[in-house]
Parts: structure tokens; C-alpha cells; sequence
């Protein structure tokens, strides 16, 4: 393996079968040409049939053939190598696609227990569900009615073919084990004996056949099929039964007819009873898909069935899984990784370690010393860090995205969209009661199965303690919801005996805040979780029942990260729309991180730059809620709150007649109402021609968020009738009609909105690029991005006009930079300036590659009656510089559609510089040269910093 690549910028494409390796390969020279250093990708590895994401692989040892073949890939990895860039894959080590696609789960579905795979997922092979019932079995919630129905309804049906037998449902094959082939053969055999006669060579070599299933035990958890002899023997029988058949016509008759007869007919429920039989025999059991979340038996990935855990905590499995990502790792073809869901896996920092082990076996890595370059899915709540002992260089950037978005809220407004928000909705809850309500209702709605076992596993710890062995475990398993539901993080990362003071922090507030809210509970169940989340052992414990005690709080915290998601991310943000765009992944919506705080800001950068100087900076990706720029917009809002109110009490006057009335209750309510509206500001296209298209994105979005909210309609429980009633409002608020006072007075507020949150967007892409940390484009954010949640933010990305637009700008830039800036301006609206900013900012970080990796991070005051409206730094390392500076809360700096340029907006405000910094400074996105001030304190005024663009970008050089 050739030395840790750090990358200097990444580029996050998509990948899938419409967007392939030759679609990368032929971006490469755009990507290279905009400044960026790394290609970082979707995950490549083969996936289930037409993924548009990547992540339900099914077989981890290949490429995914959708995106090409091997010859491609390879032509890809040459074009990056002849630019000098490097690939960062994104891996899914939590989960597989449970997929009758993916080989591996299919053995499992054949032998069960006793398959080699087994091991490799998280199955409960005992859970308590089954009650002795369907032991060594795994659930297969497939069906789209109860399993009785479906079966009676020929949903299920046997099939025979040259690969022997199998059960057809809705066009999915699953596996029958062999060794129950025999309910199959030997029904009406006497019959055939009688027809054919006993020496018949058929009959002789269907009794062989039969006789040789009877030495093979069905799985049962006893056995393994690993030995080589009985999986030779199980995957013949297949192979002699068919040829059998093809020797025999006879044979091949009396079996078909079997298969008929085993399929039973529409209104006779007896005749059914043989194939409920031969069902009850596989190492599966088939169930309705609306009883999973009660007795669902294996790990999935959140509640999505079909996507089953791994167990990572096993280095054979690890080991297995990654041998094609270390094959392409040592030989120097992928040069970082982004880890998936790290919070999925039982002990991520054995994992790490591991990982980097595999990739250099004599170093012990730790932090940004590691070997490979690695970055990790790990969302951040509050004032929580990344762990410090993890061998990894930082996280894949929510917690960027929300310290950058914080410094655009203006604190003030923000306390009075609170009362604005308040006085509209009613909503008396603060938002961490609406965090725990939803996180307490998708434990009951999505995560039924995974507490009773976890409630099951506690009453039997009870058992063993003196204090808690009369404790039920209705209550027990009651405590467990109301702890877990107050958890403020998504995970604790306990692995041993010891609990860190940081772990043991959030567990202390989980309990004493669930204990507050439930004070009609007794205290003793609460009491006895606290002591086992802490480990606090009572000294008679045996060590067997220490470790039990350990293994149960390593399980339960495989579950909250789940339940954080769940609840946080994907409802209770769509249940608070106070102001949306701090309702992201990773987010703050109550404001409580103090946006708007230069100073913490600050703090914050200087403490990343020391700990994690190679961590993503990201604003937008694939799973954020609203895209940057949507959420530029929205910020404006805290700056304008008045102006807000008196819109939303206008807006909400005139639509009312436009709502419905179903069951005495106005659709949409005033929080959705809210959200709409904000929306609408947010992602309202700057172009009219694609105001048909947004239309349609916005009723997908408003159906999804509603369904997350959870409060009128869901994902599990749709309720037509709220949702026909909720688009139709929407679809006629936007009716450009003469009686509709709403669009023309939206669009009145909207244009001003839109010019301001352009300005938040130019700063915010300067923050991202210049900033401690590794800044990530995703793919068509150097354009304004519009998009809202997913699906909506993987849409294609027209690549033509991006690299014709870059093309034009290098022309234009070379010739009159100062001119083309004023034109820029004049025309924000085609984006044409983002793209030069970024296009900018990211070469002059490339030029400067290790003055911003490793580079000083300076804070720089301002000083006049302008200061609070400038957020600046200083970027240096030996004598090199950079001093960045950008514009915010522009509403109280200038008319909508004046840029904040010049003395007329600045006066005398001025940046204060250190001693050491340089005198003479080229600002690198209009050309222009400055001095510092010759008197008094080394200063640069900002109408000078600021005189023709809206955000600066400044180099020095002190004298050697």
C-alpha cells in the first residue's frame, strides 16, 4: 500500500446503473478543472438488481456489474491517477440486502443454523417470540396478507424445474432445503410402486434418492453444513433429481402431479395442509410484513425488512466481507473509505482498529495517524465529540453543516419566531419533549420486537439481582422504553467493564429524565437499568453474569442509534417548523448550540483543527433534509421575523378557504401550514420554466414529510384521505389565478428572501472550502441546490452544463476578473457565481494544499458599527496566508437586490490582523491588491475587502 492520501477536496457522486463508471471517468477532467483532488463515490460493490444508492449489497466480493465491468473500473482509476486524484469509497459494513440475490442469504434460507453463512448475520435463532414455536427459523415478513390468506389464496406455490423444488410468491423463488424434499417424494409412492412395479429403475433410483435424504438431518442448529461431504451431497440433489426426471418420463409425471396436489385448490382449506406442512420444515417462516415489528428475529438496518445486520464483531466475517475493498485498498486503487452507519455495529472501535490493521498489519494506528484515510458516518448531538481513541481522520460532516448553518441565524430573530411560531400552532411542547414523544412512538410502531427481547433479556438479569428479582417485566421493559426514548445522543460506546465519564453522563441524564417525565412509575425499574447500563455490578455478581450484563448493554446500544434516527431525524423534524432549516440531520432546531455565536464558532474550529484537522466539511449530501442553499434561504427568515409573522397571518387568512374539513379538523394543521410555507421559500426555482417540474417534486415531498411526521398518516398506516386533502391544498395555493392573493404576495416576499439566502450561499461555500476540515461537493452543488430530502436530492445531475458553464468562466476570468465579477453579480440568478466561487476557492486550496490542511486557524475581529455582520479568519502556516472574510445578516446591510459592497454599507469597519500577518494582500476572486492600514493596528477596512464581491478571499506573504 502506497503512503495515507489526505484528500485536499472530495466530489460525492451517486452511482447506479444511470449514472455508471464511464460516466465518472468522463467527469474526471470537469471535476479536476473545478479544483477538485478526490472522486468519492456510492458505494461499488455489486447491489441488489436497479439500487439507486448501493447500499443493499449482495455480494461484497464483486464489483457491481450495473456500473460496468472490471475493464472500466480500471480505465476509471487510470484517468483519476493520470490527474493526480484519488477515490474514497463509501462501504456498508452494518448490513446486506436480505435478497434472494444475494447467495450467501440464501443458504441461510436453505440450511438455516446449520449454514456456513449463519454466522455472518445478526439472527436471534431463539427468540422469545417463538416461544419453542418456530426455534432455529428465521422470519420472512414478505407476505402482503397474513400467512393463512395467503396461503389459501395460492400466493405460495410449489414449483419444480431443473433446480429442483421451490416456493414462487410474487415472483420471488425462495429455496426449499433439500432434505424436505421427502414430504414431496413419498406422497402417493405406493402408487407409483403399484403403476410401475418395484423393480422399475425409476422407482429404485427415487427410493436411492430418498434414502440418501433420510442420512441428511434437517437444519436444526445441532449440525453444521460446513463439512465438504454433506454440502457435496445437498447441492446433488437437485442435479439427481433432475436427471432423474429427463431419464424418466413416468417419474417426472408423478412428481408434477404431486406439485399440483401439494398446491391445493381455492375453497378446499384441508387440501393445504401438506404444503403448510413442507413450509413448516424450511429454515424460514413466511409471515405477514406487518408482523415484523413485533416478531421480526434479526437485525435489519432501522425498520427496512429487507436489509439484514452483519456481525462485524466476528474477524472472519470482517475478514470475508471487506476482501475485495482490502484487494483494491492494497493495491492502491481506492485511497479512503467512508464507513456506513458506524453506529450500527456492536463495537466500532474494535472494527476500526481492525480495519486498519488489515490494511497495514504492523502499525497500531490511532486517530490521524491511521494508515488509511477513513471517515465515518457518525452524526453528532450537542456538545458530543467523536470519540478520540477511534483510528479514523473525522465524520463525513453533519456537524460542520450545522456549526457553518448556525452562523447565518440571528439569535434575536430567532427568539421571536419562537413566539411567532408558538402563537400559530399552539405548540406548547419544547422540542426535546417532541424527541422523546417521537422516539417513544416509533419504539412502539417500528421497534416493538427488538424491545421485547431486550424487555425479555432484562427480566432474566433481574432474576439474578437481590433488588430487582421482584421487579415485573411489563415495568422493567417500561423503564427500558422511557430510557432509551430520553437518551440525548444516539449511541454510548461502552465495550468493557469501563464506562467513560462520557457515557456515563449521557446514561445518568437518559434516567433521570425518564424518571421526570414518568413520575407515576416506580423508581426501582429505573434504578436497576441504571445500574446495568453502568455496569455498576453488585459485588456477589458471578463474572458469567457480569458478561451478561455487558453483552445485553452492547446489544442495546446497537438499538438506540436506530431509535435516534428514527425518532429525531425522520419525525420529530417533520413535527417541528419553527424555523426548518435547523431541522437537519446532526441539527439544533431549538437553538440550543447558540447559533449566531462568532466566538463559540471560533472555539469550535480551533478545537476541530487540533483534533480532527482532516474531517469532511459537508453542507449538502445524500441524506440531508434540504439542500445548502434551501437552507440559506430559510436562514433569512431569523433576520426578518416580523415580517415573517405578518406573512403567515396573511397567507393563513386567505388559503383557509382552500383547506378541507375532514372529521372537524382543517387539513393541512398550522405546523404543516408552517412548513409548507417555508418550503416554498426555500426551494422555489429561480427560473420559471421549471416551476411545472417543482410542482410535481414538492407533492412528493410534502406526502413524504407528512408520513414521517407520523401524525396524520404514515408510511405503515397511509391515510388517503388526509393526504388527497393535503396535495390539493398545496396544488391550490399555487393556482396562478387573479383570485389567488397568496403567489403574488408569496412571490413579492420570496424575491427578497431568495437574493439574501444567495448571499448566505456564497459565504457558506467560502466557510466550507477555506475552514479547518476536508470541504465535499455533492454532485451539482457548485450550482444552486434547490433540492429537498431524498429522492428529490438524487436526481440526475445535468454534468453538460456544468462543464460549458467552467469553461466559459476560465475564458472570462482570464481576461478581465474584476469585470466579470461585477457580471456575475448582476446575474446571481443563473448560478454561474457559485460555480466561480467554487471553481475559485478550491484551486487556490489546491495551489495552497498544506497551509489549509494544516495550516493556523486565527480568529479575526472586526471593529467598527458594521463588526457583528463579518465572520473572519486567518488561515497561515510559516509565511503564507490567507484571511477570509464573508458577509451575514445582510437584510439590516442593504436593499433586497443591492450587493453589500463598499463604503456606503461598511463605513469604517475594519478586519484587526495579528502582528504577523502580511501588509500586502491580493484578493483571489476579483484580482484586486491591498495594504494594510500604515497607522495604529494592522487592519484591512472591509469596504476595501469587500468592494466588489460579496465574500473575500485574500493571499499574503510575510518577507522571509
Amino acid at each position: 500500500m502506497t503512503a495515507r492520501r489526505v484528500p485536499t477536496s472530495t466530489y460525492r457522486v451517486q452511482c447506479h446503473r444511470g449514472f455508471r463508471f464511464a460516466h465518472v471517468h468522463a467527469l474526471v477532467p470537469y471535476l479536476h478543472q473545478l479544483g477538485i483532488t478526490d472522486v468519492y463515490t456510492s458505494p461499488l460493490l455489486k447491489a441488489r438488481t436497479g439500487s439507486l444508492h448501493g447500499y443493499d449489497v449482495t455480494d461484497p466480493l464483486q464489483l457491481n456489474p450495473e456500473l460496468g465491468t472490471e475493464e472500466d473500473f480500471d480505465a476509471l482509476l487510470r484517468e483519476l491517477t493520470s490527474h493526480a486524484m484519488g477515490l474514497l469509497l463509501d462501504i456498508v459494513p452494518n448490513h446486506m440486502a436480505a435478497s434472494l440475490e444475494n447467495p450467501w442469504w440464501v443458504d441461510v434460507l436453505t440450511q438455516g443454523p446449520s449454514s456456513p453463512y449463519a454466522r455472518y448475520f445478526d439472527i436471534d435463532w431463539h427468540p422469545p417470540s417463538a416461544k419453542g414455536v418456530w426455534e432455529n427459523q428465521v422470519l420472512l415478513p414478505i407476505l402482503g396478507q397474513p400467512y393463512g390468506m395467503a396461503l389459501q389464496n395460492q400466493e405460495l406455490t410449489l414449483c419444480f424445474d431443473a433446480r429442483g423444488f421451490s416456493i414462487r410468491h410474487h415472483g420471488q423463488t425462495l429455496p426449499l432445503a433439500p432434505q424436505s424434499y421427502g414430504c414431496i417424494l413419498t406422497h402417493r409412492l405406493d402408487e407409483l410402486r403399484r403403476h410401475l412395479g418395484d423393480e422399475h429403475p425409476g422407482v429404485q433410483a427415487l427410493e436411492e434418492l430418498m434414502a440418501t435424504l433420510a442420512r441428511l438431518p434437517l437444519w436444526t442448529g445441532t449440525h453444521t453444513a460446513n463439512s465438504a461431504g454433506m454440502r457435496e451431497q445437498l447441492e446433488a440433489v437437485p442435479r439427481r433429481l433432475s436427471s432423474l426426471c429427463a431419464s424418466f418420463p413416468d417419474i417426472r409425471e408423478f412428481l408434477e402431479e404431486n406439485v399440483r396436489i401439494l398446491n391445493g385448490s381455492k375453497g378446499d382449506p384441508g387440501s393445504f395442509d401438506r404444503l403448510d406442512r413442507l413450509l413448516a420444515e424450511q429454515a424460514y417462516r413466511l409471515a405477514f410484513w406487518r408482523v415484523a415489528q413485533e416478531k421480526i428475529n434479526y437485525r435489519r438496518f432501522f425498520d427496512i425488512n429487507d436489509l439484514i445486520g452483519m456481525r462485524m464483531e466476528d474477524p472472519e466475517v470482517l475478514e470475508e466481507t471487506h476482501a475485495l475493498i482490502f484487494q483494491l485498498i492494497r493495491a492502491g486503487k481506492v485511497t479512503g473509505l467512508r464507513i456506513d452507519h458506524i453506529d450500527g455495529l456492536a463495537d466500532p472501535l474494535d472494527y476500526l482498529r481492525r480495519l486498519q490493521d488489515y490494511v497495514a498489519p504492523d502499525t497500531s494506528p490511532q486517530g490521524s495517524a491511521a494508515a488509511l484515510y477513513v471517515i465515518v458516518e457518525k452524526i453528532l448531538m450537542g456538545d458530543e465529540t467523536l470519540p478520540g481513541e477511534w483510528p479514523v481522520s473525522g465524520t463525513t460532516g453533519y456537524d460542520f453543516l450545522k456549526a457553518v448553518n448556525g452562523v447565518f441565524v440571528d439569535p434575536a430573530g430567532l427568539d421571536t419566531l419562537e413566539l411567532v411560531y408558538a402563537g400559530f400552532t399552539g405548540a406548547e411542547a419544547a422540542f426535546r419533549d417532541v424527541v422523546a414523544q417521537a422516539k417513544e412512538r416509533v419504539l412502539e410502531d417500528l421497534f416493538t420486537g427488538e424491545m421485547r427481547r431486550l424487555g425479555h433479556q432484562l427480566a432474566v438479569l433481574a432474576e439474578c439481582d437481590w433488588y430487582a428479582r421482584d421487579l415485573s417485566p411489563k415495568e422493567l421493559e417500561q423503564a427500558l422504553i422511557e430510557i432509551t426514548a430520553c437518551l440525548p445522543v444516539y449511541r454510548t460506546y461502552i465495550r468493557d467493564a469501563v464506562v467513560s465519564s462520557r457515557d456515563r453522563l449521557y446514561i445518568e441524564h437518559a434516567v433521570k429524565e425518564a424518571a421526570q417525565r414518568h413520575p407515576s412509575l416506580s423508581s426501582a425499574p429505573f434504578e436497576f437499568l441504571r445500574r446495568v447500563l453502568l455496569l455498576d455490578f453488585p459485588a456477589s455478581l458471578p463474572p458469567e453474569q457480569r458478561q451478561a450484563w455487558l453483552g445485553y448493554v452492547m446489544r442495546w446500544q446497537q438499538l438506540t442509534g436506530l431509535v435516534m434516527a428514527k425518532g429525531f431525524e425522520d419525525t420529530a423534524l417533520y413535527r417541528y417548523t419553527r424555523l426548518v432549516s435547523l431541522n437537519d440531520v446532526g441539527g439544533d432546531p431549538d437553538g440550543g448550540d447558540l447559533p449566531g455565536d462568532l466566538l463559540r464558532f471560533h472555539r469550535w474550529n480551533q478545537a476541530k483543527l487540533a483534533r480532527w484537522p482532516h474531517t469532511l466539511n459537508a453542507t449538502s449530501t445524500h441524506d440531508t433534509k434540504r439542500g445548502e442553499d434551501v437552507r440559506a434561504r430559510i436562514n433569512v427568515l431569523s433576520e426578518l421575523p416580523e415580517g415573517w409573522a405578518r406573512a403567515l397571518q396573511r397567507w393563513s387568512r386567505w388559503n383557509r378557504g382552500k383547506k378541507r374539513d375532514l372529521r372537524g379538523e382543517l387539513i393541512p394543521d398550522a405546523n404543516m401550514e408552517v412548513l409548507l410555507y417555508q418550503t416554498l421559500l426555500g426551494a422555489w426555482p429561480l427560473a420559471e420554466e421549471q416551476l411545472p417540474e417543482f410542482k410535481g417534486r414538492l407533492q412528493g415531498y410534502l406526502l413524504k414529510a407528512a408520513r414521517e411526521a407520523k401524525l396524520h398518516t404514515s408510511w405503515i398506516q397511509p391515510n388517503p384521505a388526509y393526504e388527497e386533502a393535503l396535495l390539493g391544498f398545496a396544488e391550490s395555493v399555487l393556482e396562478a389565478a387573479t383570485t389567488n392573493r397568496f403567489l403574488e404576495d408569496f412571490l413579492r416576499f420570496h424575491k427578497r428572501v431568495a437574493y439574501y439566502g444567495a448571499l448566505n450561499a456564497l459565504g457558506q461555500v467560502l466557510l466550507k472550502i477555506t475552514l479547518p476540515g476536508v470541504p465535499d461537493v455533492y454532485q451539482g452543488t457548485e450550482l444552486w441546490d434547490l433540492s429537498l430530502v431524498d429522492p428529490d436530492n438524487r436526481r440526475p445531475v445535468d454534468f453538460g452544463v456544468r462543464v460549458a458553464l467552467l469553461e466559459a468562466l476560465q475564458q472570462r476570468a482570464s481576461q478581465n476578473q474584476m469585470g466579470m465579477a461585477r457580471e456575475l453579480l448582476s446575474t446571481w440568478q443563473d448560478a454561474r457565481i457559485k460555480l466561480y466561487l467554487t471553481y475559485q476557492a478550491l484551486h487556490f486550496r489546491r495551489m495552497q494544499r498544506e497551509l489549509f490542511l494544516e495550516g493556523d486557524y486565527i480568529p479575526v475581529s472586526a471593529t467598527g458599527g458594521r463588526s457583528a455582520h463579518v465572520c473572519a479568519f486567518a488561515r497561515c502556516r510559516g509565511g503564507t496566508w490567507a484571511l477570509v472574510a464573508i458577509p451575514r445578516w445582510c437584510t439590516r446591510l442593504a436593499p433586497a437586490g443591492r450587493p453589500p459592497l463598499g463604503r456606503a454599507i461598511w463605513g469604517t469597519t475594519s478586519l484587526l490582523l495579528p502582528p504577523d500577518a502580511p501588509t500586502q494582500w491580493r484578493n483571489m476572486l476579483t484580482g484586486e491588491n491591498l495594504s494594510t492600514a500604515r497607522e495604529g493596528e494592522k487592519s484591512l477596512g472591509l469596504p476595501d475587502i469587500l468592494r466588489r464581491f460579496p465574500v473575500a478571499l485574500l493571499h499574503g506573504v510575510t518577507a522571509e
